[in-house]
């Protein structure tokens, strides 16, 4: 029997049968979710993974928090003045989100969560026994902020951490300077620590002044969240070099130094029982790091471009309306429909199954699939190549304004 830990998006499976259907007929999938870099003609370095080889590699010293050639690689690509000794390493950020969970809840205890976001969050804090308490990110123009009245309603009794992601998925939503005073002035007064996701944070697409920079960053007088503050921030080699296959990320660690070591000694005995990160990804950190910022420009420069040809695309369109990313890989497409209609499900399956002798059968993300609070939107990524991309979107716009 399927345990009531295991959340299941019906909705979304309606979406993924027909998905499989057309994938066993051999159909081509214009695929606008994509979120792969290594499936999107991306050019890696050659010779990048060979120090994955590396005869050393066949050692093992388990180390807790991962091999301290690997923390201080981290720590200098981080740029933050990160000790080092407050890093541990994972074998994903799912996997860190599984750890603090641990870590910091018990069974029917809540962690405050935004909204909208990837629905990563309520599959791991089910695992966990963990509930999620939502707190709303509204639009204010063309910027998405932290309802700071909502974050205080939404924390109760048992809430243990709050979660921000750093810009937002799928939104691209930096954390503005209120939104950092928001979050930080409830988690004082709670006692409860921020946990950042900040994988995206070097992807910038459009952002607005002064907001697109890391929560270790300090501000114009000097300070940062995380100076009185016990802050979790998660990053990994997924995003930051485009090698979600090598499988390392890692929990950076600040904030008072008492309340640190006690948090890094309770992490030591979590990490110690998995030891989930292999020797050969672990030693192979500072080469990937230095040697992946070639692959970071690409990445960039595809996103950047992709967003633009959207926007060309989407011009004079009365049946869409393109919201701003400010960082990230997605851009939200908002439907010129009621509120309550159920056009997103609608137009993701007709785009899927029906092409018409069109450019392809594609796939989108519909809004719902990120708890959108209000309107109907569809969720593309803006990694796919330039051709496929164009392609998709045209029918996207096309099907969109009928």
């Amino acid at each position: 029997m399927l345990s009531s830990r295991i959340p299941v998006n019906r909705a979304t499976n309606r979406l993924a049968r027909r998905l499989a259907r057309l994938r066993g007929q051999g159909v081509d999938i214009n695929d606008l979710t994509e979120s792969n870099p290594t499936r999107v003609d991306i050019e890696y370095p050659p010779g990048m993974l060979a120090p994955l080889g590396s005869a050393a590699g066949l050692g093992y010293d388990p180390q807790p928090r991962g091999l301290l050639s690997a923390r201080r690689a981290v720590s200098a690509w981080l740029d933050a003045a990160v000790d080092p000794d407050r890093i541990v390493l994972t074998a994903s950020t799912s996997e860190a989100y599984a750890l603090l969970f641990k870590l910091l809840c018990d069974p029917g205890d809540d962690i405050l969560v935004p909204q909208p976001s990837y629905p990563l969050f309520e599959h791991l804090a089910g695992f966990e026994g963990v509930s999620l308490s939502p707190y709303p990110l509204v639009r204010d123009g063309h910027a998405w902020l932290v309802d700071a009245a909502a974050l205080r309603a939404a924390a109760g009794p048992r809430t243990r951490a709050a979660v921000a992601v750093n810009p937002n998925n799928p939104t691209g939503s930096y954390l503005a300077p209120p939104d950092r005073d928001a979050l930080a002035a409830l988690c004082r007064t709670r006692g409860i620590p921020l946990i950042v996701d900040e994988v995206f944070n070097r992807y910038k697409i459009d952002p607005r002044p002064g907001v697109d920079r890391s929560v270790f960053d300090r501000d114009a007088a000097g300070g940062r969240v995380a100076d009185d503050l016990v802050t979790f921030v998660l990053g990994g080699l997924s995003k930051a070099v485009g090698l979600p296959q090598v499988k390392l990320a890692w929990i950076a660690i600040d904030g008072p130094a008492a309340a640190v070591t006690d948090l890094l000694d309770a992490l030591d005995l979590l990490a110690d029982t998995y030891l989930s990160v292999s020797t050969p990804a672990q030693l192979a950190v500072p080469h990937l790091l230095v040697a992946g910022a070639a692959v970071t420009s690409q990445i960039r420069t595809r996103v950047t471009d992709n967003y633009a040809r959207l926007l060309d695309h989407a011009a004079g369109s009365p049946a869409v309306q393109v919201l701003r990313p400010e960082g990230g890989w997605s851009a939200v497409i908002r439907l010129a429909v009621s509120p309550d209609s159920d056009i997103e499900e609608a137009l993701a399956i007709d785009l899927l199954e029906n092409s018409l002798g069109e450019d392809g059968h594609v796939l989108v993300h519909p809004g719902y699939f990120f708890d959108f609070p209000e309107g109907a939107h569809i969720v593309i990524s803006l990694l796919p190549t330039p051709e496929r991309f164009r392609a998709g979107v045209r029918l996207l716009l096309a099907r969109a304004g009928r």
